[in-house]
């Protein structure tokens, strides 16, 4: 458990290369946080008798490597995903009372550049560089991630989209609550992810990449009405029915055709979804759907603040220790690794994200993982021992944030282990 803690928490500080644990082995406020010892145990010398039980300092580069080595097995791999949805279920139990019945989840798909050739990584027209284009789930409520898979960088949005959503949904059920609607880009709407989210009765709002058909259709409301346009860009809801080729059936759309400022003609785009206008108009579909705006801000501030670095490839060791080993071993399954190396991503990222939203609802101001990061957890700071405690000193401006963070934290409801 102290060598999970102790990557996770060198991720979320933003130290993401592996060389970066030999700098940090002797960290004393590391130290502090990763290990289980009680009291001074992490910053006491160990046991000249026993010195295999108490060990001096945290975990070594090539430690954590194996680590890594060992959760890119298929089944540790299963159960490090599972533990994004188990963070998310935690974060929920412990800010409220009682768990929703229903929630949101989101979808979306993105891109990881890499430096190198990478197993699985591909280079991609759409994104224009050689990458990584995994697919990730959030639970809407908390802003957690509750399931990531890597995928190859050359294969289409869609790609494994159904069953990664089906598996996403089961789990959320299963542990979370029921699953009333999924969002989605573009890219995802089949008839096999449709068909599915009706056959559970599911509700979905996607949008729709237009073609020759859907533009007949819209081209009789790319009119602006006559006299001079207001000041304020005006934007019109238009209801269509609509089947593609491949669809079992006609699906309601919503047609939204908006004026851009500085541009001639006007701009538009459809959104699919399962619920009836009885149920639901178009206005608050679209108001729904910009609500998954936060997912692909979650990204950017995923891929700004902690960088992730899959840097995983099929070398196998020549030498060791300048000699020849006598014994070779395969290579490990590099693209694995980097998968389980994208989920420490997310975990660390879900395990920022509390402290985050808990600054948030203390001081009242926005945070992002970033500044959290800087602000707290990189804050320069002196350990002064005594003779039962150890006294971690900080200046002023980040006691007052570290006070805010205690409040929430102790606001906090004890989970059930």
């Amino acid at each position: 458990m102290e060598l999970l803690r102790s990557r996770l928490y060198l991720i979320a500080q933003g130290w993401r290369d592996g060389d970066d644990a030999d700098t940090h082995r002797f960290d004393p406020a590391m130290r502090l946080a990763v290990s289980q010892r009680r009291g001074l145990g992490p910053l006491t010398d160990p046991d000249p008798e026993h010195p295999a039980n108490e060990p001096f300092g945290l975990a070594s580069q090539p430690t954590l490597s194996r680590l890594l080595s060992t959760l890119s097995i298929p089944k540790n791999r299963t159960i490090l995903r599972h533990s994004l949805l188990v963070s998310a279920k935690q974060h929920l139990r412990a800010t409220r009372r009682h768990r929703p019945r229903y929630a949101t989840v989101d979808i979306d798909s993105y891109n990881l550049t890499v430096h190198g050739h990478q197993p699985g990584s591909a280079y991609n027209g759409y994104y224009h560089e050689r990458c990584y284009h995994p697919i990730a789930a959030m639970f809407a409520p908390t802003g957690d991630w509750i399931d990531v898979a890597l995928r190859k960088g050359n294969v289409h949005t869609a790609n494994g989209a159904a069953e990664f959503i089906f598996g996403v949904i089961e789990a959320v059920e299963g542990d979370l609550c029921q699953v009333s609607d999924v969002r989605g880009d573009a890219g995802f709407p089949d008839e096999e992810l449709l068909g599915g989210l009706e056959e559970r009765g599911i509700g979905y709002v996607f949008r729709l990449k237009d073609n020759e058909v859907l533009k007949r259709m819209v081209k009789p409301y790319l009119v602006r009405p006559a006299g001079r346009p207001p000041a304020e860009p005006r934007l019109w809801l238009h209801e269509l029915t609509y089947q593609a080729e491949s669809w079992s059936c006609p699906r309601r759309l919503v047609t939204v055709v908006k004026e851009v400022p500085g541009e001639l003609f006007l701009d538009y785009f459809f959104l699919v979804t399962a619920w009836p206008a009885t149920q639901i108009d178009a206005v608050s579909v679209l108001d729904y759907y910009r609500q998954r705006g936060r997912f692909e801000s979650f990204i950017g501030e995923f891929k700004d603040a902690l960088d992730p670095a899959l840097s995983s490839s099929p070398r196998v060791k020549t030498h060791y220790r300048g000699k020849e080993p006598k014994k070779r071993y395969g290579s490990r399954d590099a693209f694995a690794c980097n998968e389980a190396q994208l989920v420490l991503y997310a975990l660390a990222y879900n395990l920022a994200n509390v402290g985050r939203r808990g600054l948030e609802k203390t001081t009242g101001v926005g945070w992002t993982v970033r500044r959290f990061r800087e602000r707290l957890l990189k804050a320069p700071a002196r350990i002064v021992l005594h003779a039962r405690r150890a006294w971690v000193i900080i200046n002023d401006l980040i006691a007052d944030h570290w006070q805010c963070l205690a409040r929430f934290l102790c606001s906090l409801h004890p989970v059930p282990t």
